[in-house]
């Protein structure tokens, strides 16, 4: 599934989710997820900012079903039943920005890979830096799975919503797996 639409449509859902990891905020479009972020993240008015120009609108407090769909997967997620989202995503960017984000959805649940990795893949070994900083502006947390890249000493490096909040992602996506094997 690519991170991008064509266009969204123009019906907006904007609304807070509490989820295990803390409060998180959710935008939707009538067709699409276009931002699930930690609500206390400093990059998120910058985040709001874009993407508001490309939407073409203001972002109003809603619901959507968009929205719904994700909090229905978000549980299933959080209770180890949930591998991969279905949620309809529209996440806009600079051509490098979504080959980067579209790269990130090929990362297995339960693993994780390194920035050097993400640019290999995507024909750009020497962009590391550029990669780090396309995945620090992903606006779609959890599912756009930025949290499961680590630096290449294995270290976790770099996660808007967190280091704990990273670490808690990967010891609940790596349990669910192991879980799921063991059946």
């Amino acid at each position: 599934m690519a991170a991008h639409a064509e266009r969204a449509e123009l019906e907006r859902g904007l609304t807070t989710i509490a989820t295990p990891i803390g409060e998180m905020l959710a935008a939707a479009t009538k067709t699409h997820l276009v931002l699930f972020e930690f609500s206390h993240r400093h990059m998120l008015p910058v985040q709001l900012q874009r993407l508001k120009a490309s939407v073409g609108d203001e972002l109003v407090v809603g619901k959507s079903a968009v929205i719904e769909q994700l909090r229905g997967e978000l549980d299933e997620y959080f209770r180890g039943d949930r591998r991969d989202f279905t949620v309809p995503l529209y996440a806009p960017g600079t051509p490098f920005q979504m080959k980067v984000w579209d790269e990130l959805l090929r990362i297995p649940v339960g693993t994780t890979t390194t920035y050097a990795r993400v640019a290999s893949a995507i024909g750009q070994p020497n962009a590391v830096r550029a990669v780090a900083r396309a995945n620090g502006d992903n606006r779609i947390a959890i599912l756009i799975p930025c949290h499961r890249v680590i630096g290449s000493d294995g270290s976790l490096t770099g996660y808007g919503g967190g280091l704990s909040r990273k670490k808690k992602l990967l010891d609940l996506e790596a349990r669910a797996t192991e879980l799921k094997f063991e059946l």
